[in-house]
């Protein structure tokens, strides 16, 4: 008896490209979210799979994927519709029963229907809250659901395969890779033709066929790759339409604000202002998030800013010292890891670059406990910032409320390509920076009032380098004492010391002050900050906000960059953490008039 011969599966070529570059780009996009979700310390544990997923072009190809994802989705849908093809995923009544009620390959073919609008759903969610996020209107849910999909979508993917396996085996399964010429659709119902089929029973067969009425169809690939095309344009010029930019007016230079943290001043009320919501950031009532408001004015000499943003707590306590009955102590939790996130100050980082970095990653940052392969890695398993080559202008201040932030000085800082790393690095007593350079003038501005420790080295007893002159003045300044890291400092505490105010440590003074002290970690080495400064500010905490005023020259020299027309700038909030700081993605551009 002979054998019936194996049935070869096969799919139409429009469903088989679709597939493959749905399934590419899923890819991409999970991989690449797996990456940028990973810096996110609630997500450390990712770190596990730092050695299979993306390292140097993140955010340049997920964003791209992200919009290639909606184009093939809606190509689908549409190519379904139009290919006579919806009966393969169209869930009804019956396919729902069958998920319960079903045997065998009956059964996991509906279900593998059902998996195909459990898809569908998630990608909707994904293109709704990536959107949200993209335009800075998401909030810790938005990224809780984002990441969300991401999880459901490789869940998918396996059942996918599973379903398919049980239907039809392995020649199911080929079918991916088996192209066939799509099947005409059947013609639509047409009375007349019902009509003429019974007036030809009636007359007799003998009757020539009346000629077909000719039928308009378009290729429905070809239609489908038109409405991607015009989904993708349809997104770049919605993009372009709503870039966040910063108005910044001329004023005459006898209006220009007085820096005193106090926004009161006549200029800043008829001074533009933008808001940009950034999020993902550390504490912050446990919400990551911070809406700054910014403001600009120029004098053809000098540009002036106002920053406004939200922040519960007043927090000076700046890695502070307490004395116990085996000697002094630093007050932490990472700071030997460099990632800080309880006893820091409040600060406010700023970055302007005249490169049009639309995407933020991957020129200015890099996620990853080892993003440089020949480099230390980094001690918070976080990632590196650095410029992929040099010459790259992205200049970057920070204003640190103890570290001379409330005397008029901001640090100004630049991202370039990685440094060498020094001695310390290597042995991971400090954590390596790669290319963030620091202003070299801040070490002899402000340090910590202690020496540097490697890898637990905190968790013992330290000595002080410098002991307050009067430890009861000292102490005094600081204010109501509350070591509770997410409680405020009170209005016009001190958590640093001065060398007048100081002397170097001796164990006849030490012996002088009784154990439970706090003394500031946080020495200021000069009396004149704001005299030092580039970058001149002065801020003020009220209400649940910081207002920093600032004012810089307009032009500048290389490494600096230039404020002006299409200088793009970009701002971050720390709330007493060290790196974990709030963000945006779409930058803000400047525009002056």
């Amino acid at each position: 008896m002979a054998r019936s011969p194996v049935r070869v599966r096969r799919t139409d070529i429009g469903t088989i490209i679709l597939h493959w570059v749905l399934v590419i780009t899923l890819v991409v996009s999970v991989g690449t979210g797996l990456r940028i979700a990973m810096d996110s310390p609630d997500h450390a544990w990712l770190v596990a799979l730092d050695g299979i997923l993306p390292l140097y072009v993140v955010w340049t190809r997920h964003i791209p994927a992200a919009v290639t994802l909606v184009a093939v989705s809606l190509a689908y849908v549409l190519y379904m519709r139009y290919s006579g093809l919806m009966r393969r995923i169209q869930l009804d009544r019956t396919r729902l029963k069958l998920v319960f009620t079903g045997r065998g390959q009956v059964r996991w073919g509906a279900i593998n229907v059902v998996l195909y609008w459990v898809l569908f759903a998630t990608m909707i969610m994904e293109v709704v809250t990536g959107t949200l996020l993209w335009y800075g209107w998401g909030r810790d849910i938005i990224v809780r659901l984002h990441l969300l999909g991401t999880w459901i979508i490789l869940g998918y993917a396996a059942m996918h395969i599973v379903a398919h396996w049980v239907v039809g085996g392995a020649a199911q399964l080929l079918r991916v890779f088996r192209p066939s010429r799509l099947a005409p659709p059947p013609p639509p119902f047409d009375p007349l033709d019902m009509l003429e089929a019974l007036d030809t029973a009636g007359r007799g067969a003998g009757r020539a066929p009346q000629p077909r009425r000719a039928v308009f169809l378009v290729n429905p690939f070809l239609a489908a790759g038109a409405a991607a095309i015009a989904a993708v344009t349809v997104a770049m010029e919605w993009n372009t339409a709503f870039e966040d930019t910063l108005y910044v007016r001329r004023i005459d230079p006898a209006s220009a604000p007085v820096l005193d943290g106090d926004m009161t001043d006549a200029v800043w009320r008829h001074a533009p202002a933008i808001t940009m919501f950034t999020e993902l950031g550390g504490n912050l009532d446990g919400k990551g998030e911070s809406a700054v408001d910014i403001r600009a004015v120029h004098d053809g000499e000098w540009v002036y800013f106002c920053f406004m943003w939200d922040d519960p707590t007043r927090s000076l306590k700046h890695l502070p010292l307490i004395k116990r009955n085996d000697g002094w102590h630093v007050l932490h939790d990472l700071y030997d890891r460099g990632d800080e996130r309880s006893y820091y100050e409040d600060k406010l980082s700023v970055l302007f670059t005249k490169l049009p970095i639309i995407i933020p990653g991957d020129r200015t940052y890099h996620a990853g406990p080892t993003p440089i392969a020949d480099k230390p890695a980094t001690l918070s398993q976080r990632g590196l910032h650095f410029t992929p080559a040099p010459g790259l202008a992205v200049e970057v201040w920070q204003w640190k409320a103890s570290s001379g932030g409330l005397l008029g000085w901001i640090d100004k800082s630049h991202f370039d390509v990685p440094a060498d790393a020094s001695a310390d690095q290597v042995s991971h007593k400090v954590p390596y920076r790669g290319g963030f350079i620091q202003d070299p003038r801040t070490a002899d501005l402000y340090a910590d009032n202690f020496d540097p420790q490697p890898l637990g080295g905190y968790e013992r007893p330290i000595q002080p380098r410098r002991l307050p002159m009067d430890w009861k003045a000292t102490y005094a300044a600081l204010g109501r004492i509350d070591l509770d890291p997410n409680q405020g400092d009170s209005d016009g505490s001190r958590w640093w010391m001065t060398l007048p105010e100081s002397q170097p440590y001796t164990a006849e003074v030490d012996a002088q002050i009784p154990v439970g002290a706090v003394i500031p970690g946080s020495l200021i080495l000069v009396d004149d900050l704001a005299q030092r400064a580039d970058v001149k500010g002065a801020a003020r905490w009220g209400a649940g906000k910081w207002t920093l005023e600032t004012a810089r020259r307009i032009d500048a020299r290389f490494p600096d960059v230039p404020i002006g027309t299409g200088t793009y700038m970009r701002v971050a909030v720390f709330d007493h953490a060290q790196i974990y700081h709030t963000r945006h993605v779409r930058p803000i551009r400047i525009e002056m008039r």
